[in-house]
């Protein structure tokens, strides 16, 4: 087993689900806020273990491994019962990465579970009758933001090729707990409350979430979804050509276009043609490991990669995790990757990306000499870099907002088989149109709502087909070729960094599962430094303005769950943040 150290900075959340810290995170382009913190655990088994952001889903997982399944079924278990219970973060009326390890061919590979823009999108979705762009949440709530949901496509076709269990026997606990009901939660009360009007906006969602007064879901009420159970038996019967032809997709159309306020543009035929795709990894060598995630059109492992490659050139391991200077390379080494982003990372299949170029060790080596300084890297110095090109392109900087809803979960079984799956619905609860016992996604938002940034056309831009860049980071870390750590976050655009501090603590300083999901945030995307409210961090803002940085507090929501393959079996762990749970035996 690894060597474990204990972390001197332990998170002391005061954040809890009504409190006023709480209301004051309730800004318009903050959905998915923080509703309360307990204290990490470490979970042990010998044999399988599941860790999701909700106790209901691992524990369908865990029955499912429990009874012979493998982690493709489990998966599935507990995708359709996060759909349910966490229905504000994913489910199937959105979209999802996955990262997987077949302990059979020991091969690893991804599947691309992104949703895509309807195909009578252009690129003016997003701009009023000025050509100028929408407001954010203008654009969000509403059938305009709907990208053809992928998600359910992608459970079938990976459980096809890996699945042992009977598919439909998968859907049963999701089915019972539709039909006989679950009890709510803090946190899903908490969110509703905190949503209100917006998610009144349609009646399908107010009637869902709502009394007749008005008055939102409580703690303990039971919530019962027949219109759910009823989607899952046709799926469960029909397959995924349930979902995505016949009446479930009539209505998914119809809600859609036929939306009050704001209707988009998806049709039939967008999901009659809905594809997955598998694609080959990006794996990066870090300190004798291999740190392995999702491609384009995710920026996840790009980002996280670039990341490592260039604090990699420096002892963070000398230095800690309770130095300001370690903090210094992080932030900056962020900033850097987030300029690349911007600049070069989109759908590869619309749009080329020098994906060698900017995970070059020497291109890498050359962004890490602008860290060598003891300062803030001043913004003028915070741009994207020159990578090799296979051919010669040169795209404009986006400005998509990404938000922080979403989920992830990890999953390993008996046969050395690994899940590691991003999933999400994109802001929390959605387009908040609901259609058949789900919610539907708002994932176009996450392309650029400009087309050009000057003269130059911008890679994330709207096009019919293409699927929107996200910074979703499943991430399997392997060891000689063997699996030995699976992870990832929700949580927006700030995925990149959770997931990269954690992998740092895990790597460099020797943190176990519990502590690399529960260590405080401090994250730098774009210049200014986001600090976790009510955690120890904050003993870090005063020395990261005397560096030269602007600090911000806040909440940070995120969502990281980790299992670890050590000598002795498994151990995971889920981020405090949230209510999940890891289980296993």
């Amino acid at each position: 087993m690894r060597a474990r150290k204990t972390f001197g900075i332990i998170l002391s959340v005061i954040m809890a689900a009504g409190t006023a810290s709480a209301q004051q995170a309730s800004d318009t382009i903050a959905p998915e806020r923080a509703t309360g913190f307990k204290p990490a655990t470490r979970a042990e088994a010998k044999t399988f273990m599941v860790a999701a952001a909700h106790p209901l889903a691992a524990e369908a997982g865990r029955d499912v491994l429990a009874a012979g399944g493998n982690a493709i079924d489990a998966m599935v278990a507990v995708q359709t019962v996060l759909g349910l219970v966490e229905p504000q973060s994913s489910g199937l009326g959105g979209g999802s990465f996955l990262v997987y390890y077949d302990a059979a061919s020991k091969k690893l590979t991804t599947f691309d579970g992104r949703e895509t823009a309807p195909m009578e999108a252009t690129p003016k979705l997003f701009l009023d009758d000025q050509g100028q762009p929408l407001k954010f949440m203008d654009a969000v709530v509403g059938g305009r933001s709907v990208g053809t949901p992928g998600t359910v496509r992608l459970l079938e076709e990976v459980h096809k090729r890996y699945g042992k269990a009977e598919w439909a026997s998968l859907f049963e606990r999701g089915r019972a707990l539709a039909t006989d009901g679950f009890k709510v939660t803090p946190r899903l009360a908490a969110l509703v409350a905190a949503e209100g009007d917006r998610l009144k906006t349609y009646e399908a969602a107010k009637s869902y979430f709502f009394d007749e007064s008005g008055a939102p879901l409580k703690e303990g009420d039971t919530l019962k979804n027949p219109a759910y159970a009823e989607t899952l038996k046709a799926i469960a019967e029909g397959g995924a050509d349930a979902f995505y032809t016949g009446k479930i997709a009539e209505d998914i159309v119809k809600t859609v276009r036929e939306a009050p306020s704001n209707p988009g543009v998806l049709s039939l035929a967008d999901l009659r043609n809905y594809r997955i795709k598998e694609r080959e990894p990006i794996c990066f060598p870090y300190r004798a490991l291999d740190v392995c995630g999702m491609g384009p059109p995710s920026s996840g492992a790009i980002a996280v990669s670039q990341i490592l490659g260039v604090v990699e050139n420096f002892d963070l391991k000398a230095l800690g995790p309770q130095n300001v200077d370690s903090w210094r390379l992080l932030g900056d080494a962020q900033r850097l990757a987030f300029a690349d982003r911007e600049r070069y990372v989109a759908d590869t299949d619309f749009q080329p990306t020098p994906i060698k170029g900017l995970l070059k060790k020497d291109y890498l080596g050359t962004r890490a000499g602008l860290l060598d300084g003891d300062k803030a890297l001043a913004p003028d110095q915070v741009k994207a870099g020159e990578p090799e090109w296979d051919h010669a392109l040169l795209f404009g900087r986006d400005a998509a907002l990404e938000l922080p809803s979403t989920s992830h979960f990890v999953i390993i079984d008996r046969e050395g088989n690994v899940v590691s799956m991003t999933t999400t619905i994109e802001s929390g609860f959605g387009s908040r149109l609901m259609t058949n016992g789900f919610l539907l996604n708002n994932e176009l938002t996450d392309f650029s709502f400009k087309t050009h940034d000057g003269q130059l056309p911008i890679a994330n831009r709207v096009e019919p087909g293409k699927r929107p860049r996200s910074s979703m980071a499943p991430t399997i870390v392997m060891k000689d070729g063997k699996p030995l750590l699976a992870v990832g976050s929700p949580g927006g655009s700030q995925i990149i960094g959770y997931v990269a501090q954690a992998l740092i603590a895990y790597v460099d300083w020797g943190m176990p599962v519990e502590e690399i999901v529960a260590q405080p945030h401090l994250i730098n995307r774009f210049g200014t430094y986001d600090i976790e409210a009510g955690t120890e961090a904050e003993k870090l803002a005063e020395p990261l303005k005397a560096l030269g940085y602007e600090v911000k507090a806040g909440e940070m929501n995120s969502g990281l769950h980790a299992i670890e393959i050590t000598d002795n079996g498994l151990a995971g762990s889920a981020d405090p943040r949230r209510e999940g749970v890891a289980l296993g035996d």
